[in-house]
């Protein structure tokens, strides 16, 4: 007879871990960088909105960001950073809460395009038995984008070689203007002369026309 009643007393305890592995209690709808650009050794944040989208409140009891580091030199280090806030957190049925996580990146990191990895873990209440259940990990990958730390001095040179450009540029006009100004000059001076030697030579005529004969 007990025999019998053990595996209807297990089913109540089946049912129970099936629910708990099953259920599906939150979401993250998003996260946002606090800049869109980051630099070798500067610090950040990531804003995660975490939505419960079951008829029972949820709480989140962790909240993790790891990042995968590729330095300068090759190497590839794992680093994991943790909520700002005081954890658990609970979420009300078809409401969002706004979480921030806090990271710090290495001066000698490798510039470019960084996939970070957020991860909440999160439990779901249970009225029928007034306690809680673990629930879904939701999970998100965010971009970070890390500038190369030569891009200033590219820019700079950049700017000075239009700098150069545009003051090159000016000389040129400047020359062309005092070409085109002596050009007209010597123009003007073989005119002026042409007049003069016709001028004199009218004169000389004049007078010879003019002169009464011996």
């Amino acid at each position: 007879m007990r025999k019998r009643l053990l595996p209807i007393a297990i089913l109540p305890l089946l049912y129970l871990m099936i629910i708990t592995s099953t259920v599906q209690a939150a979401e993250i709808t998003g996260c946002a960088f606090d800049e869109k650009v980051y630099t070798q050794g500067e610090t950040g944040d990531v804003t995660v909105t975490v939505y419960n989208d079951q008829d029972t409140k949820i709480r989140v009891t962790e909240l993790t960001a790891a990042i995968n580091y590729y330095y300068t030199d090759e190497n590839v280090y794992l680093q994991t950073f943790y909520s700002d806030e005081a954890l658990p957190i609970e979420i009300q049925p078809g409401q969002l809460a706004e979480l921030t996580i806090s990271f710090s990146l290495p001066t000698n990191i490798a510039p470019g395009y960084i996939v970070a990895y957020v991860k909440a873990v999160t439990e779901q209440w249970h009225n029928e038995s007034q306690s809680w259940y673990n629930s879904q990990h939701p999970t998100y990958y965010p971009i970070l984008y890390v500038e190369s730390p030569f891009k200033e001095q590219f820019e700079a040179e950049q700017w000075t070689n239009a700098q150069l450009q545009h003051q090159l540029q000016e000389l040129e006009a400047l020359n062309a203007t005092t070409a085109n100004i002596m050009y007209f000059l010597g123009l003007t001076t073989v005119i002026f002369a042409v007049v003069t030697m016709l001028l004199l030579l009218l004169t000389k005529r004049v007078r010879a026309i003019t002169q009464p004969a011996p």
